[in-house]
């Protein structure tokens, strides 16, 4: 700021501080000095004015409800913009103030309210709690519902709503005050990104507290429910979008899944996800599939889906060449055969689909999708426990990448695949023995339980898995040959006596079938 900027603002605040009587005629002219500096961006003014004193006398203005309200309350909000003022605002009372302005009928005291409130309380909890706890949620949703159509004053209101969304009274206010069909309309209209943006995140906080969702479902018959449904056919892509994740986040408990189930929103998501498969949106897609992955949680819904023919109509996505999608696809794949012996039969004997799967273990820029692909694969071995399924595997070239699996970083993912592997083994033996070695099956065992980073429960299925081995004497001779004995020698000291244990069962195991 240049010296004389400093003297007319010093002026003025000496002017508005002596002042007692607070009439429009004297403050006027030096409120529009203070104001003109804030509007050309004059750096340190809204400082000099924070430390001037003059707050107070603002906040007195304000209470009185004089000619000069809308002039105050815009300075205040153009003071705001600075974060370093913040807490002097709070302290002068000003947010009080402001408050009941929010019940003004004029447009402009409006925008000017909302944006000094909401500047003010940016990022600080405890003031927007205050807030909230002061009505000031169902006054933001009735200003927007009596000014639909005035964009800066819908954009202050969602912007506010935005920020308080993170408050838990907040999210139960939206819930109780309807707030969904006031969003429909404006992400109907809404007229760039950054709008539908911020309608998305106020929508996504209602799912975020359970008692606020569960008064937005209502056992299905919600207004919120009923108009998330309405998304799911409209011709919208941010509107399907919403409601998809809308439906994800309903379905985050059993009772939810169940009803949702009953009522039908399974067709209405597949027909969304099919008019997205070729030159979609890969959002509306994710989205979709998310829903359909938490309603396949409870295992009654999996039967149900299943026989809905759900996995075959899901199938159309595994052309889809975007990442993300084909990450649900296989997860939701993965979450449809839990614990379903039919439905992994099924899925394990489908050529196409594991000629796809095989494509995304090698997904080497993705390691999210290469290890989704690699725990479908075992899952459909694991659950089906089919001569069938395994032939299938074998001739799709799967079992290198069970393997591979076996030694990943993460420990979940070795144990289904040493799992999947035993299994295998146990079922059909002679199928499985030749691709064992020629994958270097038994080499690898030993380095895993020859590391000693390697965790006891991987280096226990580990053992499992040469237990079943060892009933192949193709097999056998590998074994031998490795010295397999000295390693398991060296476990059966384990600190662990559990895997010590295991080490002397595979080893009598191993003598007892060279001996056969």
């Amino acid at each position: 700021m240049v010296m004389a900027d400093i003297e007319v603002l010093s002026e003025a605040l000496k002017a508005i501080s002596i002042s007692t009587e607070l009439v429009e005629e004297e403050l006027k002219p030096h409120l529009d000095v203070l104001l003109n500096l804030l509007l050309e961006k004059k750096k340190g003014t809204a400082e000099k004015i924070a430390s001037s004193g003059v707050l107070p006398i603002l906040a007195q203005v304000l209470r009185k409800k004089s000619p000069l309200t809308s002039q105050v309350t815009l300075l205040i909000a153009e003071m705001a913009r600075e974060a370093a003022v913040r807490e002097c605002c709070i302290e002068a009372g000003l947010v009080t103030v402001l408050m009941p302005l929010l019940k003004s009928s004029n447009q402009d005291q409006l925008l000017h309210t909302g944006r000094a409130i909401g500047r003010i309380c940016f990022e600080n909890a405890v003031q927007q709690t205050q807030l909230v706890e002061n009505g000031v949620i169902p006054r933001l949703v009735t200003i927007m519902q009596q000014y639909p159509e005035n964009d800066p004053l819908v954009n202050v209101c969602l912007l506010a709503l935005c920020n308080l969304a993170d408050v838990d009274a907040a999210r139960e206010a939206l819930a109780e005050v309807g707030v969904a069909e006031v969003l429909t309309y404006q992400l109907k209209r809404a007229p760039d990104a950054e709008r539908r943006h911020l309608i998305l995140e106020v929508l996504g906080s209602l799912g975020e507290s359970d008692e606020s969702m569960q008064k937005c479902f209502g056992e299905g018959t919600g207004t919120v429910y009923q108009d998330v449904l309405s998304w799911l056919q409209s011709s919208n892509t941010e509107l399907q979008l919403s409601g998809a994740l809308a439906i994800a986040n309903f379905a985050r408990n059993d009772s939810n899944c169940v009803k949702m189930l009953e009522l039908g929103v399974v067709p209405r998501i597949l027909d969304l996800l099919e008019q997205h498969v070729i030159e979609g949106d890969v959002s509306v897609q994710h989205a979709g599939l998310s829903a359909l992955r938490n309603l396949a949680i409870p295992a009654s819904n999996k039967v149900r889906m299943l026989e809905d023919g759900v996995a075959e109509r899901i199938r159309t996505l595994l052309r889809s060449d975007m990442p993300p999608v084909q990450f649900k696809l296989l997860g939701t794949l993965r979450m449809m055969v839990d614990g379903q012996e039919e439905a992994s039969s099924v899925l394990g004997k489908d050529e196409i689909l594991l000629a796809r799967v095989m494509e995304w273990c090698e997904a080497k820029d993705h390691a999210g999708v290469r290890g989704e692909a690699n725990r479908l694969l075992a899952a459909l071995i694991r659950h089906s426990r089919n001569p069938e399924v395994i032939q299938t595997v074998i001739k799709a070239d799967g079992v290198q990448h069970l393997i591979s699996m076996a030694t990943s970083e993460h420990v979940i993912m070795q144990n289904e695949a040493l799992v999947a592997l035993a299994i295998a083994s146990a079922i059909d033996i002679e199928a499985v023995q030749e691709p064992f070695r020629d994958a270097d099956l038994l080499p690898t065992l030993q380095k895993i339980l020859d590391d000693p980073v390697v965790a006891v429960e991987v280096k226990f299925s580990a053992l499992g898995l040469i237990c079943s081995l060892a009933n192949s004497s193709m097999l056998r001779e590998q074994i031998t040959s490795l010295n397999l004995r000295d390693t398991l020698s060296k476990l059966s000291t384990h600190t662990s006596t559990k895997l010590a244990k295991q080490a002397d069962t595979v080893m009598a195991v191993l003598l007892e079938t060279s001996l056969t």
